[in-house]
């Protein structure tokens, strides 16, 4: 029998293995107990798993456990990690702080650029932020990166898109010795792995980084945890079998996603009209604000959040019971990514789309390919309801 894996068997710091206790995690998850031996190595790994997996704590343990084992650390940033999203790194940030009291700064863009550099005066161990804003405080000398143990890549997918490629290979050359990379996600395509393998972090062209791989083998949460259903209603009906779903069924913790901006302002409307409690979430929106709202969803005070898929990766809310997709996306790793907002850390939970007959053929489509099973249902009486149940009652 085979000795089971535990955080001191991965020798993760005991304060932190004391932090985890306190928030209930006991357990390393299938990701943790492979990731983090070969990051307590100080080897640079790209590593995929499935959404809520726990592939924040897989590399911030080991690398946490790295600055807090160091004898008589200078003051200086030793983790760098850069997110796509304010979102996901204020998520990171959380996770941060739920396991140690190191002073940690976020650095995001729409966000004072003073206020950060007074923060960054502070010297922090660890620095988390989206690329742009954080190679501009580079650029202007305001982050020193002299003392650096390690970068994380978090959503490293998104983080090479094109819209962000530059800033976040400029990042990657900007330390003037030999790091430590880690990079993650749920969906990492062959380029993704070929530029990074491809990708050498030097001080002066000489030192390179090998990028190990670790694709975990998928704990089907698509298929296993997560009960798929569709909701069929014409476009200019979809907002009211919604209302009509909420009021009814009562769920504890709702995201809804659009692809559209300006539904989500016309959605939330549309259900504080009906005195559902509710708010809505996009890019338009202030960073005070999203950050306000997603406080309010994830403590409980509003059971209902409206996104764009602004935070269809990166929001880690375990309590999330119900994802309702509003239309189809275009790509196929946002639907799996807006599903997996729930069924988190172990639980269950619903994904529903509310769709016309367009959208029904595209789920459809994607049922057979990803290879689901997906419950046709109606809102009948405000309750979710196979169409046979209704025709019976009739």
């Amino acid at each position: 029998m085979s000795e089971e894996i535990t955080f001191n068997s991965l020798n993760v710091n005991e304060n932190l293995i004391l932090k985890l206790k306190e928030n209930k995690i006991v357990k390393p998850t299938a990701v943790q107990a492979q990731a983090i031996p070969f990051t307590s190595q100080g080897k640079s790994l790209l590593f995929q798993s499935e959404t809520g997996t726990g592939k924040t704590l897989a590399y911030l343990l080991p690398l946490v456990t790295e600055i807090l084992n160091q004898e008589n650390p200078k003051k200086e940033i030793k983790l760098l990690v850069v997110a796509p999203t304010f979102e996901l790194a204020s998520q990171i940030k959380t996770q941060v702080q739920m396991i140690t009291d190191l002073k940690t700064v976020l650095l995001i863009g729409g966000a004072p650029l003073k206020r950060q550099v007074e923060n960054l005066k502070e010297k922090p161990a660890i620095v988390i932020g989206t690329p742009a804003r954080l190679l501009e405080l580079f650029n202007l000398k305001k982050i020193k990166l002299e003392g650096l143990n390690a970068v994380v890549l978090d959503e490293v997918d998104r983080l090479i898109s094109p819209e962000l490629r530059d800033f976040t290979m400029d990042l990657l050359n900007a330390p003037k010795k030999h790091v430590q990379l880690i990079a993650a996600s749920a969906t990492i395509t062959k380029s993704t792995e070929k530029l990074l393998a491809d990708t050498k972090i030097k001080a002066d062209g000489t030192v390179e980084t090998k990028v190990e791989t670790l694709f975990l083998p998928p704990e089907d949460v698509l298929r296993k945890r997560i009960t798929h259903i569709a909701v069929f209603a014409e476009r200019r009906d979809k907002i009211d079998t919604l209302r009509k779903f909420l009021i009814g069924e009562k769920p504890s913790r709702t995201l809804v996603f659009t692809s559209k901006l300006d539904q989500v302002e016309n959605i939330v409307s549309k259900l504080k009209y009906k005195n559902i409690e509710c708010a809505g979430l996009h890019a338009k929106i202030d960073k005070v604000e999203r950050k306000a709202a997603i406080d309010r969803f994830r403590s409980g005070k509003c059971p209902v959040l409206v996104t764009s898929d602004l935070t269809s990766r990166g929001l880690d809310i375990p309590e999330i019971s119900h994802v309702i997709q509003m239309d189809m996306p275009s790509n196929e790793d946002f639907f799996i990514h807006r599903a997996g907002r729930t069924a988190r850390a172990g639980k269950t939970g619903f994904n529903i789309v509310i769709g016309d007959e367009y959208e029904m053929n595209k789920f459809a489509q994607l049922e057979k390919k990803l290879g689901l099973t997906v419950y046709p249902r109606i809102v009948y009486k405000g309750k979710l309801t196979a169409p046979e149940e209704f025709e019976d009652e009739e």
